[in-house]
């Protein structure tokens, strides 16, 4: 079906399509007048089209514990992106003095993360026509991301005057530096995964 309701704002963007969620657990596109499921709302999301879903009754924004909904979906499907060491460390952080911090750091991280996959697809395509070392610039980039995160926080000031600022660490040496290569080949080995499935 054509979208003829999405309008341009004045300032170019496309305002996000509301959808409705009734009581009965129903979800209404109101764009395209019709009933949808999660499933099209996930291919939304991949589609990066933008959406905010509200509750039918109150008018209020649950699109975040809809969008949790569509995570845990996932999850449950056997396709898990979320590892338990990671799940235990998140549960952790609620109610820490760093609490308001995390949402800023893992969206910068996940930003990263979705700039850097245009990168490894060219790296892919690299190596798929013969070049000597693909990863190398892609690893090379991504130790200065790294670098310049690890500068960013030290120099971001802590949300608790409480915790005292403490120097930078000085420059890593050789045994930090392995470790953080080998966990950038992990990173590369789930990506490779990722991009395979």
């Amino acid at each position: 079906m054509a979208r003829t309701s999405q309008q341009e704002s004045p300032d170019g963007t496309t305002p996000p399509i509301i959808i409705k969620k009734y009581a009965n657990r129903r979800l209404y596109d109101t764009d395209s007048s019709s009933y949808i499921t999660l499933d099209h709302l996930s291919a939304m999301t991949r589609a990066g089209r933008e959406f905010k879903v509200v509750d039918a009754k109150s008018g209020d924004d649950i699109t975040h514990n809809v969008l949790t909904q569509i995570i845990m979906e996932e999850e449950n499907r056997g396709t898990t992106m979320l590892p338990v060491p990671f799940l235990r460390q998140l549960i952790s952080m609620y109610g820490d003095q760093m609490q308001s911090m995390v949402p800023h750091y893992l969206e910068a991280s996940m930003e990263a993360f979705r700039r850097n996959q245009e990168q490894f697809r060219t790296a892919l395509s690299g190596m798929m026509e013969g070049s000597q070392n693909p990863f190398e610039a892609l690893t090379r980039q991504n130790m200065a991301m790294m670098k310049a995160a690890a500068d960013l926080w030290a120099r971001t000031p802590l949300v608790s005057p409480l915790i005292p600022r403490t120097e930078p660490e000085p420059e890593p040496v050789a045994d930090e530096v392995q470790a953080l290569k080998s966990q950038l080949a992990d990173l590369q080995a789930k990506i490779d995964r990722i991009v395979r499935d």
